[in-house]
């Protein structure tokens, strides 16, 4: 099944798909262990960085061998692409879905760099995503602005994109407090537009509002700087207590941790699971 097509179910029947970033083999082997582990479907993320740090072409490679081998679904994406050319790059390297964002540039620039996109991707019959409103990025100022309904629609009906980025009370990075997401904004989205609605910034967002804004309309759930941090902290603490130099040996406990960490997000939104 296509992403758009999950996604459109997912929309549909009230349920999410968790979308994982992985920077190595370690990390990606972590979040597809933790999916064979809960019979679960996931996204695997890729962002711009970790294209350059793996080089596009080992990135992609890595990620479909993977997929075999672990026999998870799973489908490819692009998170937050902000170089077009990249994005067109993606698009015929095979990825499942691409991200555009070009949600820091004016309303009517963002509809048409998205729009680019969309005629670029006809042909590919992937799934393309795009976000509207002020998420903060890593080191930017967690302030809040909010996705408007109206603008929403506008925005879905001039692009046709099939995902939407909104931004309902999340962040990129660890939060200085407790996110308070707006679950009744949500809703108010969902109600307005047929694009699949999702949730960037997922790390630390308590459990209980993850699943309050799963049946209000979420239907994808991003996730990344808890990854990172479970993986390196789980390294640095084990690297303090040997002198074992076989990578082969120690990364595995980090990994572990990190399969540990998805595990429990892919319970989290999918109550069903054991």
């Amino acid at each position: 099944m296509k992403l758009q097509e999950q996604l459109a179910v997912n929309k549909k029947n009230g349920r999410a798909l968790l979308a994982t970033n992985f920077y190595n083999f370690e990390t990606l082997s972590a979040v597809l262990s933790a999916a064979r582990e809960t019979g679960s479907a996931l996204i695997l993320q890729l962002s711009e960085s970790s294209i350059r740090y793996m080089g596009l072409e080992v990135a992609v490679a890595l990620a479909r061998s993977a997929m075999s081998q672990f026999g998870v679904t799973a489908w490819l994406h692009l998170d937050h692409g902000q170089d077009i050319n990249l994005v067109k790059r993606c698009i015929d390297a095979g990825f499942d879905s691409v991200m555009i964002d070009a949600s820091e540039k004016p309303f009517e620039e963002n509809v048409k760099i998205t729009r680019e996109i969309l005629d670029y991707a006809a042909g590919y019959d992937i799934n393309v995503e795009a976000e509207l409103g002020y998420i903060s990025k890593l080191g930017q100022d967690q302030k809040m602005i909010y996705t408007q309904p109206g603008e929403a629609k506008q925005f879905v009906d001039a692009t046709g994109v099939n995902a939407l980025a909104v931004a309902v009370g999340s962040a990129h990075g660890f939060y200085k407090e407790t996110p308070r997401l707006q679950i009744d904004l949500i809703g108010k989205i969902n109600a307005v537009t047929d694009a699949a609605l999702v949730l960037h910034g997922s790390s630390g967002i308590p459990d209980d509002q993850l699943q309050q804004a799963i049946k209000m309309g979420i239907t994808k759930i991003n996730l990344a700087t808890e990854i990172k941090n479970a993986f390196m902290k789980r390294l640095q603490q084990e690297l303090k207590s040997t002198d074992n130099i076989d990578l082969r040996e120690v990364f595995p406990i980090a990994t572990a941790a990190a399969t540990a960490l998805v595990a429990q997000k892919l319970r989290t939104i999918n109550l069903d699971l054991p």
